[in-house]
């Protein structure tokens, strides 16, 4: 995984609540056991007529040119439904670093940091502060200090985080890489408690 400890970037505003794993990405595109190539259908009904890539529907989002960037900010109950961890998959290799909403489904949000996309939960007030702003506006998350900053006005609020999780997104680590950073410690431990 990609370290992530500080982003600033321009954000899409995804107005939809409760939007379930289905509709991030369809049952039909779960055969894959890899993680590459399910970006390309991120969202896929909502951005395609008939399931046909020539014919985006220009009132979705992700097909509006003035929106970019590596943030996908979204309505309240985001990743709700099955738990299935392509959701994550999806998001992440679409290119998005950090999802914003006021709240994730549990599953969907250990999904998440467990690849490499930071779910960042804020209030409902807070959400709609930065919906508020134009496709211009950017957002600055700082992981080391759990901040989330709208760079436009300088409104910020705090973020939750497992330290666990925090250390394995600050650094780059899956639950392997984290243990082979604290190899010697575990060998010292187990010399320390080897039984006679």
């Amino acid at each position: 995984m990609q370290s992530l400890q500080k982003i600033t970037s321009r954000f899409i505003p995804l107005r939809i609540e409760n939007v379930d794993t289905d509709q991030i990405i369809p049952a039909r595109f779960l055969k894959a056991t890899t993680k590459e190539g399910f970006g390309k259908n991120l969202f896929r009904d909502w951005r395609y007529e008939n399931d046909d890539e020539t014919k985006p529907k220009a009132d979705f989002v992700l097909n509006q040119k003035q929106y970019s960037g590596d943030i996908l900010v979204a309505a309240k109950n985001f990743g709700c439904g099955s738990s299935r961890e392509h959701a994550a998959w999806s998001i992440q290799d679409y290119g998005f670093k950090v999802v914003v909403s006021s709240f994730f489904a549990d599953i969907f949000k250990n999904n998440a940091l467990n690849n490499g996309v930071l779910p960042v939960t804020v209030t409902d007030a807070f959400l709609q502060q930065i919906f508020a702003k134009g496709a211009e506006a950017t957002l600055t998350i700082d992981l080391e200090k759990q901040t989330i900053i709208i760079d436009k006005t300088g409104a910020a609020e705090t973020f939750d985080i497992n330290a666990y999780k925090k250390t394995c997104m600050l650094n780059g680590y899956d639950d392997i890489d984290y243990l082979l950073s604290i190899k010697k410690e575990i060998e010292q431990f187990e010399l320390n408690h080897k039984m006679n």
